[in-house]
């Protein structure tokens, strides 16, 4: 599994995100590859990310719907 956790330049919820996943991969026993990556607001447009933080599990948003490029 592949988790990418994306977020805005200073978004302060990274290390609680950081938290939550742990302890969850860690409750279901699930390996993952995680990483966490600041973007601008450019690519979040580019990359149609609505929110700060976006999750992206094997390449597809887990809240869908948010409209694009709204990290600001």
């Amino acid at each position: 599994m592949k988790i990418e956790c994306f977020l805005s330049e200073g978004c302060g919820s990274q290390g609680k995100l950081k938290e939550n996943l742990q302890k969850a991969l860690m409750e279901e026993r699930i390996k993952a590859e995680v990483s966490f990556r600041e973007i601008s607001q450019k690519e979040a447009e580019r990359l149609g990310i609505g929110g700060s933080p976006t999750v992206w599990i094997n390449g597809r948003d887990i809240e869908p719907g948010i409209f694009p490029g709204g990290l600001s």
